[in-house]
């Protein structure tokens, strides 16, 4: 027997649900004839003038009563406003890239990452009648035949779908992750917007020198294609529920196939508290403590032990069970490590450990993190300072949100290109971090993770022997090989020198001063022709009775005069300096 509501009753239900004050414009979302020439208009509309802000933010003039550091960062919180509201009007496409953009420190002002980091899910349901019409889609059948009873009204609504709770005819409770209407057609419209608005941005002087824009579109693309594909979300819980089959204090739902499809996904139904919610479980009787330790370790072991990892572990997507164990939700995003990253990650974590910033370098552009250019010095700097900052300080006495910040600090505006895995990584670390000291203030997110690096430090070329003693060989060898290739080295050097190949700058202070003297002298040469032309002229002309004309020619005489005397008092200036 099916407990489903009457359509009145289900009506009112609905009604009283949607009585939450959404806005108009969000109930756009729910529609599944998307007008292209709409969206073209809304989101160029958008981007100009984000350009025209971000012009402005550097014109003095536009700030009333002069230009202070500190009114420049209250325009930059107020434009990160403005952005993440409007991004929350454009819709679903554009909530997912603002999350997505939240994690790259590496190319946005502080302020902004802040503040698209807010970019939660809060947004209006769609209608009970589109959720049954997508379900009988899907799988084939009606909501009565499929569950014995099914809620109307859903637990939770996100920009891309919202979730049901419902009884399957077996008697065993699931919820139902339902699809947005339209949501591929949006995304494919979108899309297509996005990548001729990135090429201008990549093609842009100023703003396309040294980023890859086009690849991080095509990395939003590939992140956001695999979200909405629900078969793909189902295949990651079960790989999750995998890795953590041996450890009872891991709880992740079972997913129900047989009422899966690539828009409809049906879990085990297994309900929890908020990990944030601190004093319910409290309440519970549950250790605090115990349950911020096993969130991070939970996380390390997902890093290092199975390079599969939940990237977007935020507080809504982990819950407690009545029992203590950690419930996971949403296997939407998630990142993978590769083995040669791994490997990567052991040569910067040797650099570190030495404080070399050259092996740090070289090993952030063997993993794509950092881009190569002409001159390495200033970035080389940049990253030698990191480590004397940082590596003062015991390891378990750092803080992961703390390094993350001046990380980025320093990245910004530097040819540091993250990769989505490395700032996915940062992100959960400190999500992680602040809500273990939310649970325990004594937490330390960084003591917990010290025996799992020391571990992937000793023990991840177990099979080739010590790891120390196989890093000694390795650079005996790589000096020995710079040693026996030097003559080779020097011959090269000396066959691009006879081609002209090899460019040698040098600055000389003192040829420099010189040359700006020079060519203050030549000016001030102009300036005085110029007057005596002007002077001359109003003279004849005064004589032949033309006082006006003869007016305006002493005017400009004067004006150049000026400029010429201001110039003497420079020279004088730099005599008395040299």
């Amino acid at each position: 027997m099916s407990f489903l509501p009457t359509d009145s009753v289900k009506n009112q239900r609905y009604a009283k649900h949607m009585e939450k004050g959404y806005s108009d414009k969000a109930y756009r979302w729910n529609s599944e004839n998307y007008s292209r020439r709409r969206r073209f208009l809304d989101i160029w509309s958008f981007v100009l003038l984000l350009m025209f802000k971000l012009w402005r933010y550097n014109k003095s003039w536009s700030y009333p009563g002069g230009v202070t550091e500190a009114k420049q960062a209250a325009r930059r919180k107020a434009q990160a406003v403005w952005i993440r509201t409007t991004l929350l009007d454009l819709g679903p496409t554009f909530i997912k890239v603002g999350q997505l953009f939240s994690t790259r420190a590496d190319i946005f002002p502080s302020e902004y990452v802040e503040e698209l980091a807010k970019l939660q899910d809060k947004v209006p349901a769609f209608s009970y009648e589109q959720v049954e019409t997508i379900i009988e889609q899907e799988l084939g059948k009606k909501i009565p035949e499929l569950y014995q009873s099914f809620e109307p009204i859903p637990l939770a609504a996100a920009s891309l779908g919202q979730v049901h709770k419902a009884v399957l005819h077996s008697g065993e409770a699931v919820v139902v992750k339902v699809q947005r209407p339209g949501l591929k057609k949006l995304f494919e419209i979108d899309l297509q917007i996005l990548k001729g608005i990135t090429r201008y941005f990549q093609n842009h002087p100023k703003w396309g020198r040294g980023r890859d824009w086009l690849g991080i579109y095509e990395e939003c693309c590939r992140i956001l294609w695999e979200e909405i594909d629900y078969l793909n979300e189902g295949r990651n819980a079960d790989t999750f529920r995998r890795n953590f089959r041996s450890y009872e204090w891991v709880k992740v739902p079972r997913v129900y196939w047989r009422y899966t499809s690539s828009r409809v996904v049906t879990l085990e139904y297994v309900p929890g508290i908020k990990i944030s919610q601190y004093e319910a479980i409290e309440a519970a009787g549950l250790d605090r403590k115990v349950i911020a330790r096993q969130g991070a370790e939970a996380y390390l072991h997902q890093l290092l032990n199975n390079g599969f990892f939940h990237a977007d572990p935020h507080p809504g997507n982990i819950a407690v069970s009545p029992t203590g164990a950690l419930i996971f939700y949403d296997f939407g995003m998630m990142g993978r490590i590769k083995t040669n990253v791994r490997e990567g990650l052991m040569q910067t974590l040797f650099g570190i450990a030495s404080k070399d910033g050259d092996r740090v370098v070289k090993s952030l552009v063997d993993l794509g993190a950092l881009a190569p250019t002409e001159d390495m010095g200033p970035v080389r700097r940049s990253v030698q300072y990191m480590l004397d900052h940082f590596m003062d300080q015991p390891f378990e006495n750092q803080s992961v949100a703390a390094i993350s910040d001046d990380l980025y600090e320093i990245a910004y505006d530097q040819p540091f290109r993250f990769p989505a895995t490395f700032t996915f990584v940062m992100r959960a670390f400190s999500t992680l971090e602040g809500v273990g000291k939310g649970l325990d203030p004594e937490f330390n997110f960084m003591e917990v993770a010290k025996p799992y690096a020391m571990q992937l430090m000793t023990n991840m070329n177990g099979s080739e022997g010590n790891t120390f003693l196989n890093e000694l060989s390795r650079q005996a060898v790589q000096v020995s090989s710079t040693a026996l290739g030097l003559p080779r080295r020097l011959e090269e050097t000396l066959e691009k020198l006879e081609r002209g190949d090899i460019r040698v700058r040098v600055r000389s202070l003192e040829t420099e001063r010189l040359l700006r003297r020079q060519t203050n002298v030549q000016l001030g040469t102009t300036y005085a022709v110029i007057v005596a032309g002007f002077t001359l002229s109003a003279t004849i002309l005064l004589v032949q009775k033309y006082v006006w004309l003869a007016t305006i020619g002493f005017i400009i005489a004067a004006a150049v005069s000026g400029l010429l005397i201001r110039l003497l008092m420079r020279l004088d200036r730099y005599d008395r300096m040299s």
